[in-house]
């Protein structure tokens, strides 16, 4: 290991053991880092030990005994408790040690809880990721960084062994990059779901219209990957929930808001997850906007 970055064996602490945390936390014990893991579920984290060498405190406050903290959970303010609450991580922490946050959290309050870890000495790289389950499970995920350029260094091995790695600017950069990137994912999967209705219910058929769409300028995300691999087959198992991606897109949506940037589609985008989110249920995949869709009104909001 070298005298200020971390590499196998160094221990690590990984907070979140769920759809993504799980391989990616597989991912770095594979790399030869030694891991101490937690989860809200003691389940998760039982199943994790059963295939995966690992240590697994009973108390969270005893990972702060590890240099390096990675946290993977639903949203920031469970981080920041996790982080700074009364039995939080950062009592425990040594003044030179790095939390790295890859969660989806509000940038906005990333660069507060960043804040209040400096002030204990502690640095923090938010470096949330995209590619889902199956990149995470490869170790191919897009990993977009915020923060100091010299602290994202020190963490290079362990995000390496996780994907490739995007440096995104400062403090909150990359949270702010992860919530922008939903946002244009979700249109993406939302407009191609409203071109594929229409065309289907006109008689077009749904596997003829994806590979005229795939060799065509309408081609995105959604044609390319979603409609193969989880909609056709009518699976919806991407891995990613609705509720998860209608938080990232109020996410977007504060960001947007705070820098005064235009955001007509993006608050409609916005509105259209959540709405289905209600409807199907939180912990539906985020592929099911799809059928949400279908369910609705032939027609809806036409003027005349």
């Amino acid at each position: 290991m070298s005298v200020h970055g971390f590499a196998p064996p160094e221990r690590i602490g990984f907070v979140g053991l769920g759809n993504m945390g799980a391989p990616m936390a597989s991912r770095l014990a594979r790399a030869g880092f030694t891991l101490a893991v937690a989860d809200a579920a003691p389940a998760a984290v039982t199943r994790f030990a059963a295939q995966a060498s690992c240590e697994t405190p009973t108390r969270l406050a005893e990972l702060g005994t590890c240099r390096a903290i990675v946290t993977m959970l639903p949203d920031g303010r469970i981080v920041r408790e996790v982080l700074l609450g009364a039995q939080g991580i950062a009592a425990q922490l040594r003044a030179d040690s790095v939390v790295i946050d890859m969660s989806s959290s509000s940038p906005i309050d990333t660069r507060a809880t960043a804040a209040a870890l400096k002030e204990r000495g502690i640095e923090m790289v938010d470096a949330p990721v995209s590619g889902g389950v199956r990149k995470a499970i490869d170790g191919t995920l897009a990993i977009m960084a915020g923060g100091a350029a010299e602290v994202v260094e020190r963490c290079r091995a362990i995000l390496d062994a996780l994907g490739k790695v995007f440096l995104a600017g400062p403090t909150g950069c990359g949270h702010a990059m992860k919530s922008l990137n939903n946002f244009l994912s979700a249109i993406n999967l939302a407009a191609a779901a409203e071109a594929m209705i229409a065309g289907e219910r006109f008689g077009l058929a749904p596997q003829v219209m994806i590979s005229i769409l795939n060799a065509s300028t309408g081609r995105n995300s959604a044609t390319e990957q979603k409609y193969p691999a989880y909609v056709l087959p009518r699976n919806f198992a991407s891995g990613f929930t609705l509720g998860l991606m209608a938080k990232d897109l109020k996410l977007a949506v504060e960001l947007a808001h705070s820098t005064q940037a235009p955001a007509r589609l993006l608050e409609l985008c916005s509105e259209l997850w959540s709405q289905a989110s209600e409807r199907l249920g939180a912990r539906s995949d985020n592929t099911e906007i799809v059928r949400y869709l279908e369910q609705l009104p032939a027609v809806h909001g036409t003027r005349r």
